[in-house]
Parts: structure tokens; C-alpha cells; sequence
């Protein structure tokens, strides 16, 4: 799943670029915003995110992904992003999914920099962006990290683009990244014995432990993702060394088992009449996380007729990372709808 909106910010925040025209997008309490109290040094624009990687380990278009980036510092910890692009649409912010980083918009950005701005960022815990050991990470302090991003650096009123966790935290709605929050599915209801033996199993470090070693190994990751992609052949080398690579890193284990065994933040049927800003939802028809027969799926597939301002498309073909899956189908429906925007 795949969710595209339009964010302005709360009229008592000024940017220094043209004033924006001004959207209406009241957040829920949940998510109040201190713009001020963030205490933001940007980092200088050469500055990497990530070492040179060795000749041959991945293709040339990742590894000029990794070198584009450059670090953000937020409330102490380094956050990397990347920008391209300086075209007269409104700016793009991409928010990747669970265990995914700013390269998994690798099929996306060349496309799109090229009708407008694009920022891309790796979400706390994730990609290149610092991994605090025993940090609690909830969706409410990814969806603060965001908004001081725009404040920050973007500075304009923004097009928030997310896949999954990213869709979370940009519209604030729970699609499924955690199984927790859908127990309404008589699927999550059959097993939730077993999620809660999980979530018990992962609180033991060492259990934890040599369960992550064993989902990073490569092939393991290989056969995860073909589950999860409706496109097989979109599953490569550079996408397996895209989650691996992050993986390894110090508190990558404590952003796994914080994320899967954490709350999971609000419910989209509270948090999607509030949101009056134009929106584009992109589900894919063989999304096994989030599927279109599930309360979620159909609960978003009713949202057209109620709210006006809401438009879904359904993706033949498609897992639960379209953007990646099958990257013409999302620019097909996303583009001409970025325009319309203009």
C-alpha cells in the first residue's frame, strides 16, 4: 500500500521560501507539533551518510544513492535524506516502510526529480539514519520527525509520498505494518495466540537476537521479499542488499523489535475524515500484509464515495511495495495526479 498527500503546515509556522498556499490538515492530538522546541542543525550539504561502498558489491545506481545523501541532525540524533531534483511542482518527501531505507525509492527518484523536488528520507532506526540502542520507536515519534523535516529543510508545503510504516506516519493510520492493530481480521484473530508468543519470544534479547541473525541472512531476505513483491523479477541483488545493509548495523536488533513489538498508533477509521487535503491511495491487488479482503482493504476501498478529496487505485499485479513492484503502474496513476496539484 502506498498512500500520496499534500501537507501544509498550521498557519502560525512561516517559511522563508513564497508563501504557500494553505491546506487545511488538522493532525490528532496524538501528534502535536513543537516546531520550536526542535533544536535542528543542519549538517553541511557534502557531508555523506554512508562510506564508499567496494566496486562490484552493488550497481552503480545504488551506490550513487548512498553518496547523494547527507546527514540532517534532529533532536541529537543524524538523520540521512536526500534531495534531487528543482522542478516548479510542489516538493516530493518519500517515506520508505518497515526495514527499507531511501535507496528502496531507487526506481522513483530519477522519474519524478524530474517534474519536481525530491526529498527522500530514511526514517529513525532505519537506512543509514542513526539506530539508538534501546529506543522506544512509535509512529507518533516518526510522524514528529517528519514534520520537523519540512520545517526544517523542505520549507515549503509538501507532497508526503509513504509505502507501509511511511504510510503510516504520513497519514497517521495504522495499514498493517504492525498485525496488532487489525484484530478485526478473522485471519490476525486465528493467530493471535501465536503474535503474542512472538512478541513475548522477541522481548528475550537472545532469542531476539538469533532470529534477526537469521531473517538478514541473504537468502532468507530473498525469499521475503519474492512473498511480498507481485513482480518477481523486481526482487534483485541491489533490493536484498538495500534491507541487509541497514540490518547490520549497531541497534538495527532494537529497531526491530521495537517497531514489531510496539503499539500500532492510531486507526485510520478515526484519523482519515479528519484529513480534507487531497490524497492518492495505491493498493496493490496482491498486497499479502495489508490485502484489499481485509477490514483495512475495505475500509479504504469505501473511503471514494464518502470523502471526495480521496482517490484509490488498485494495481493488478502488485505486492505491498508498488512503488518498487512495479514502479510504471504507481508513476501511470501518481504523476498525473501530482499535476493536477500544480
Amino acid at each position: 500500500m502506498a498512500v500520496a498527500l499534500l501537507y501544509s503546515p498550521p498557519s502560525h509556522i512561516s517559511f522563508s521560501s513564497p508563501k504557500p498556499h494553505i491546506f487545511s490538515y488538522n493532525a490528532s492530538s496524538h501528534f502535536s507539533r513543537h516546531f520550536n522546541t526542535a533544536q535542528t542543525v543542519r549538517f553541511p550539504s557534502k557531508t555523506r551518510c554512508i562510506t564508499p561502498v567496494a566496486e562490484g558489491i552493488i550497481s552503480r545506481e545504488l551506490s550513487e544513492i548512498y553518496q547523494s545523501c547527507n546527514l540532517w541532525n534532529w533532536r541529537g540524533f543524524n538523520i540521512s535524506y536526500l534531495v534531487k531534483g528543482n522542478g516548479p511542482g510542489p516538493p516530493l518527501l518519500l517515506v520508505h516502510g518497515f526495514g527499507a531505507s531511501i535507496a528502496h525509492w531507487r526506481r522513483n527518484i530519477d522519474i519524478l526529480s524530474e517534474k519536481t523536488t525530491v526529498y527522500a528520507i530514511d526514517l529513525l532506526g532505519f537506512g543509514a539514519s542513526d539506530k539508538p540502542p534501546g529506543f522506544t520507536y512509535t509512529m507518533e515519534t516518526w510522524a514528529e520527525l517528519i514534520l520537523d523535516f519540512l520545517a526544517e529543510v523542505v520549507k515549503k508545503p509538501t507532497v508526503l509520498v509513504g509505502n507501509s510504516v511511511g504510510s503510516l506516519a504520513c497519514v497517521i493510520a495504522a495499514s498493517g505494518m504492525n498485525n496488532k492493530a487489525i484484530v478485526d481480521d478473522w485471519r490476525i484473530k486465528l493467530i493471535l495466540p501465536l503474535l503474542w508468543l512472538v512478541d513475548f519470544l522477541l522481548k528475550q534479547r537472545r532469542i531476539a537476537s538469533a532470529i534477526f541473525e537469521r531473517v538478514k541472512q541473504r537468502e532468507n531476505l530473498k525469499n521475503i521479499l519474492i512473498s511480498v513483491y507481485g513482480n518477481k523479477e523486481a526482487v534483485d541483488d541491489d533490493l536484498v542488499e538495500i534491507i541487509k545493509r541497514p540490518a547490520d548495523d549497531d541497534g538495527a536488533l532494537d529497531a526491530f523489535v521495537s517497531t514489531v513489538t510496539g503499539p500500532p498508533g492510531p486507526s485510520p477509521v478515526t484519523l482519515m475524515p479528519k484529513i480534507s487535503v487531497p490524497v492518492l491511495v495505491l493498493w496493490g491487488d496482491e498486497d499479502p500484509f495489508t490485502p484489499l479482503d481485509g477490514p483495512v482493504g475495505k475500509y479504504f476501498s469505501s473511503l471514494p464515495s464518502k470523502i471526495p478529496n480521496l482517490k484509490l487505485f488498485i494495481l493488478p499485479g502488485t505486492g505491498h511495495c508498488p512503488h518498487d513492484d512495479r514502479p510504471d503502474l504507481v508513476h501511470e496513476k501518481l504523476i498525473p495526479w501530482l499535476e493536477q496539484l500544480d
